[in-house]
């Protein structure tokens, strides 16, 4: 049996790992040690398992995973992401579909602390669901607002996926982190016109809410001061030069700690329960990238990287049609695969055509990690759908993919843009880093 035939088997074995619910990391790492095995030996198989579990553990960069997710985790149990969530209804709830645009805003401002979708989708669902039912709004409306909304996660830095792509492609995390502002802020924007287009055209999806006064709002923007400022803190320090990306996670958690025990909302049992969720959250992330090193070398000795770089190329697609074609692997693959499996195994196949065709590698990080988005909310598999399912279970799992049906569209559209006008993934990182 060939190389190549060797590693496609691999893959097969490993997709039907994952469709068994095998946990991504084991089922890589048995796919990546057997392959490595058979097609060079199980001495450099082991050599290979111990030097890149000791490079990986013992890199500095990766410091920022269990940060920002402790930092991510102490704003939610703290209360921070529900008074972003308060000052945003206080402002724009009074008009029509108004809690739902604040809802996107509440899921953009929690991302932008939590770096994950799905906890993004689970803490906003505890907190808008029952609000926006108070209001009589359409299930279908709040329900695909807040998994749609949730999305927002890993595109707005700090970003979980974007330091996996940026550990698995050595580019740098802090000019991905700044690549990920504006392409972010354009979804969020987007998401809120589809909501005001739907509102317009059934007026009964989202009521106006209760007016508020002055005093009010003046109270709900003072209750979000902490959660802006350490968005402002994190994002504003890397892209002003003032620390690192890791300096920054370091920073941003130790300012939420410090403003919970001043405020009172954090005591050490809380705090101790959020470190040990970071904790478990990081060993996951540690498996599934050192198995991610295991599968990698498999790839290359098996040669389908280049065996799929010269399909590619006799295809004769040119620069934009190979683009297109990655990506919409990707959204085919994001309907059955978790967004972290996906990037581990299909990088090692496309970025170094990515590399060949002279594509930019943060721009191509963004629009790949956009596309990943979207397969949390398409069916079948659609994790964030089933989050908000598990948050309002009265609600038809039918009547939630059919909600989120508009902002699906909104993402296909900020991926056109992003593709049309590259500048806007990659002004901010070219102005800091020239």
């Amino acid at each position: 049996m060939s190389a190549s035939m060797i590693g496609m088997l691999g893959i097969l074995i490993m997709f039907v790992l994952l469709v068994l619910r095998v946990p991504v990391a084991f089922a890589m790492f048995a796919v990546g040690f057997a392959g490595i095995t058979i097609l060079d030996s199980s001495r450099s198989a082991f050599s290979l398992l111990a030097s890149e579990s000791f490079t990986l553990a013992s890199s500095p960069e990766l410091v920022v995973i269990p940060l920002f997710i402790l930092m991510g985790n102490v704003a939610s149990v703290t209360g921070m992401s529900q008074r972003l969530y308060d000052a945003a209804y206080a402002i724009i709830g009074q008009f029509r579909g108004g809690l739902a645009s604040a809802t996107v805003i509440g899921c953009g401002g929690f991302a932008a602390l939590s770096g994950s979708s799905v906890a993004s989708a689970l803490t906003m669902g505890k907190v808008a669901l029952g609000q926006m039912d108070r209001f009589n709004y359409n299930t279908r409306l709040s329900t695909g607002v807040v998994a749609a909304g949730g999305t927002l996660g890993i595109l707005i830095p700090p970003s979980t996926g974007f330091v996996i792509y940026a550990i698995l492609t050595e580019q740098s995390i802090g000019r991905l982190f700044l690549a990920g502002v504006l392409p972010g802020i354009l979804l969020l924007l987007l998401f809120i016109v589809m909501i005001m287009v739907i509102c317009y055209f059934k007026p009964d999806f989202g009521p106006a809410g209760p007016k508020t006064n002055l005093q009010e709002k003046s109270k709900a923007i003072l209750g979000a001061g902490p959660i802006v400022a350490v968005i402002l803190l994190t994002i504003g320090g890397i892209y002003g030069g003032l620390f690192s990306p890791v300096e920054a996670a370091a920073v941003g958690a130790g300012f939420v700690i410090l403003v919970g025990f001043v405020s009172r909302s954090l005591n050490i049992r809380m705090l101790w329960k959020a470190a040990r969720d970071a904790v478990v959250t990081t060993a996951t992330v540690m498996l599934i990238l050192i198995a991610a090193h295991m599968i990698n070398p498999f790839m290359a000795l098996s040669h389908i990287p280049t065996a799929v770089g010269e399909f590619l190329s006799m295809l004769d697609l040119g620069v934009t049609g190979t683009l297109i074609l990655i990506l919409m692997i990707y959204l085919v693959l994001g309907c059955f695969l978790e967004g972290f499996a996906m990037l581990v195994l299909t990088l090692p196949i496309f970025f170094p055509i990515i590399m060949q065709l002279g594509i930019d590698p943060i721009w191509f990080g963004v629009l790949t990690v956009l596309t990943l988005e979207m397969g949390l909310i398409s069916p079948p598999v659609g994790i964030n759908v089933f989050i908000v399912k598990s948050v309002a279970p009265n609600v038809e799992l039918g009547d939630i993919f059919r909600g989120v049906l508009p902002f699906w569209l909104m993402m296909i559209l900020a991926v056109a843009l992003l593709m049309a006008f590259p500048q806007i993934v990659l002004v901010l990182p070219n102005t800091m880093f020239g």
